[in-house]
């Protein structure tokens, strides 16, 4: 019994020391990418990292090309989910043109950002005739697509 025991603790600890053997590329800075700065593909590397992770960082190249640092990523350190997005279309009191589509009909006015966004964010906009503020999704044209409801 007691030679079943130490087996199985021994092949429990060979599994996980394979788990923890494990490694995985992922994307790092070569030097210092400070906030607000564009993520470029000659600013990333990728390098061999042991362990599984939590799946907390950036896991591929192409997921920062393009985005926006918020945060300041080290060089040669794994880059957190948190610390990239995408880069703003819309800043606030910008004048947006909003857009309302339904069945045929297109209604299109202008308001005033009352957030900044990305393509894909929602956002509040003011109308600029009724002074109402409504809430639509960022495109990737500028404008702001409202929907009823």
């Amino acid at each position: 019994m007691r030679a079943l025991a130490i087996v199985l603790v021994a092949g429990s600890l060979a599994g996980s020391a394979a788990a923890l053997a494990q490694e995985r590329l992922l994307p790092t800075p070569v030097a210092v990418i400070y906030p607000g700065e564009v993520i470029r593909e000659s600013m990333i590397a990728e390098r061999s990292f042991r362990g599984g992770g939590d799946g907390a960082v950036v896991d591929s190249k192409s997921a920062l090309i393009g985005k926006v640092a918020r945060r300041t990523l080290l060089p040669d350190r794994p880059v957190p989910t948190f610390a990239v997005d995408s880069p703003r279309v819309i800043v606030v009191n910008a004048q947006v043109k909003i857009v309302f589509e339904e069945a045929g009909l297109v209604i299109v006015t202008y308001g005033a950002a009352l957030q900044p966004g990305g393509v894909g964010d929602l956002i509040r906009v003011r109308n600029q005739d009724s002074g109402l503020v409504v809430t639509g999704r960022v495109q990737s044209d500028g404008s702001v697509r409202v929907s009823e409801g």
